[in-house]
């Protein structure tokens, strides 16, 4: 079997890549590279040059072939273009999981089977195998094909399957994760004793093929800011609020507009200058400027860059109709809190189509709404205006755009979805 290695720099592609090697497959590696642009990047432009120099480095270590291949249009079009647009509505895209589902395991697969290869290998921390009944059968899915489960990684800290969540049965089937069965720290043991490059390489952080960016500036490159006000909510708002019941009422944000600020004139110092402020209000008061509402995200603290709390301030909501940012003191603020989201029915994925609930439809599981957050028991509930995720404990910043993510008891992840409120 040919395998093809997306090798990164890395020292999990290097790993794997190392392994299939040794279990005396035909592997060679390729590199991608999927961004051009260094607007906004904290590394510096000759950060993917290095990866590329270090992976190349590895490939002949190991001794197969390296091939480059430049993704940069598919990037733009299908991964970085949402992700500006995402941003534009206020809501807070998972680049990386698109970069997955659209690059890795489309794109860049296409390029490997035009040269040979079966599969492709990756360096995530996660597990796949068959799906076998009782007789250790394969069973077949809706389409007839045999289905694959993909689990969590045995490593509970590096866990990755969460950023294979938009994958196909197709696009699984066609995969291998070599070290999904390792721990990080079994991983740069076996990468030391090979004596790789990579063995003690840095993993790397912030946007897949991007780096790490100071977010406000990179987005800029496309989204044009707009000064506005910072509004803090205090928490006798929410005493004025009726309490949700209903699973709909669960799931929806709190709506901050009835917080309105009117204005009064007053005379200051010793020359009496006209001056105007805002009357005081029991439900919130205007406390800073921003400089456009899509550069936040729900539960951000770090960039408000507003003092005078005893405890810090949390994003609870951004307008951008208003352009208002709306924030709260301390994380055990009301607003930070929901028990339950929706996702809408276009935007349902099920990785196992045969376990698909129709309307009507519930199911216990375990689900996450952010990467290397805790699995958290809840039920999905699948009704006519999409499937909500209604948690047994409340949920900090729930955020729209974001995925969600289920699990059966026995860690396969079986569906996600983007979180539309």
């Amino acid at each position: 079997m040919k395998i093809c290695v997306g090798l990164s720099g890395g020292v999990d592609s290097s790993v794997a890549a190392l392994l299939l090697k040794r279990q005396g497959f035909d592997v060679f590696a390729m590199y991608m590279q999927n961004w051009h642009d260094i607007e906004g990047t904290l590394h510096g432009e000759c950060e993917w040059e290095e990866e590329k120099f270090v992976a190349e480095m590895v490939a002949r270590k190991i001794g197969i072939p390296f091939y480059f291949v430049d993704l940069s249009d598919d990037y733009m079009k299908r991964v970085a273009d949402y992700m500006f647009d995402e941003y534009s509505r206020g809501r807070t895209p998972n680049p990386d999981v698109l970069c997955n589902r659209e690059i890795k395991f489309d794109a860049f697969l296409k390029v490997a089977r035009k040269m040979g290869a079966d599969m492709v290998a990756t360096g995530h921390y996660c597990r796949k195998e068959p799906l076998l009944d009782a007789s250790g059968r394969p069973v077949p899915g809706p389409d007839g094909k045999p289905l694959v489960r993909i689990l969590e990684g045995s490593d509970p800290l590096k866990d990755q399957s969460y950023f294979l969540c938009q994958l196909t049965q197709e696009q699984i089937s066609a995969a291998l994760f070599p070290i999904g069965h390792l721990t990080k720290a079994e991983v740069r043991r076996i990468a030391a004793e090979a004596d790789l490059p990579s063995a003690d390489r840095k993993d790397s952080q912030g946007i897949c093929f991007v780096g790490k960016v100071d977010l406000p500036t990179f987005l800029q490159q496309k989204l044009r800011g707009a000064e506005g006000e910072i509004v803090e909510v205090f928490r006798d708002f929410y005493a004025s609020r009726p309490v949700p019941s209903t699973l709909e009422e669960m799931s929806l944000p709190y709506d901050y507009s009835p917080i309105q600020f009117e204005t009064e004139t007053y005379r200051s110092g010793r020359r009496h200058i006209k001056k105007t402020r805002y009357k005081a209000n029991p439900w919130g008061a205007v406390i800073g400027r921003h400089e456009g509402a899509q550069f936040y995200t729900l539960g951000q603290r770090r960039g408000l860059t507003v003092g005078g709390h005893k405890e810090p301030l949390f994003v609870l909501a951004t307008d951008m109709e208003t352009n208002r940012v709306y924030v709260g003191e301390g994380d055990s603020h009301p607003g930070l809190w929901r028990k339950a989201l929706l996702i809408l029915p276009d935007e349902i994925h099920w990785i196992r189509p045969d376990l698909e609930l129709e309307v009507g439809g519930e199911r216990r599981v375990r689900a996450r709404i952010r990467y290397r957050q805790p699995l958290q028991d809840a039920a999905l509930i699948r009704r006519s205006e999409g499937l909500y995720i209604l948690f047994d404990e409340p949920q900090r910043a729930i955020t729209p755009g974001q995925f969600a993510v289920w699990y059966e008891p026995d860690g396969e992840m079986t569906g996600s979805g983007v979180i539309s409120r």
